[in-house]
């Protein structure tokens, strides 16, 4: 039982639209019509300005790490804050009150890992960063540093911070991680015609 309502409660926290939201409130219409058609901060920042896109981006991110957090409190085992973790990266990508469109899960991902593990996300943030300022392609720093978590898990464990039991914790970056990417497949499919938006 306690995992039905951790799981439910992740997906109903991920499923705020906040970039939506923001966007409407400013007069900007539905974010999800013009750009990437998603409701994250690099959509938002190309409607409404950066300003919105930056709130985007931190509350996108509290959502994820507040569904963990709450996980935690209940005294979840690390399987339930695994399963926290997917769900509200769910409820990000595909919110109830928007027809199940919503945004691509990275800000909400970001969140997650920022409790789950920081020095993992990091690596993954430095990779992110250069990619974005060497390419200006957001997508592509999101999709490879997606790709690069589960890794970075395995690397923290092995070098880093050593945890009972690995599997938790890489299940929840790998599904994560695919979620992610595959929120991602327009942006793949304009990447490779090479009609991407740059930043």
């Amino acid at each position: 039982m306690t995992l039905i309502i951790i799981l439910i409660v992740a997906y109903l926290i991920g499923s705020i639209p906040f970039g939506y939201l923001i966007v409407r409130t400013k007069g900007g219409g539905d974010v999800r019509q013009t750009g990437s058609g998603g409701t994250g901060a690099t959509n938002v920042s190309r409607r409404a300005g950066k300003a919105a896109g930056v709130l985007t981006l931190l509350l996108d991110a509290s959502k994820g790490a507040a569904a963990v957090l709450i996980a935690q409190a209940v005294g979840g085992s690390d399987w339930i804050k695994a399963a926290a973790a997917i769900a509200v990266i769910l409820g990000h990508i595909f919110p109830v009150w928007l027809g199940f469109r919503g945004g691509k899960g990275v800000a909400t991902g970001v969140g997650v890992f920022v409790v789950l593990a920081p020095i993992a996300l990091l690596c993954a943030g430095v990779v992110f960063v250069s990619i974005v300022f060497f390419t200006r392609f957001v997508s592509l720093g999101s999709i490879t540093a997606a790709i690069l978590i589960p890794v970075f898990v395995w690397l923290q464990n092995l070098f880093v911070e050593p945890v009972g039991d690995l599997r938790p914790l890489l299940t929840a970056a790998v599904v994560g991680a695919l979620l992610i990417i595959f929120a991602h497949r327009g942006n793949i499919e304009r990447l490779t015609r090479g009609t991407e938006s740059r930043i």
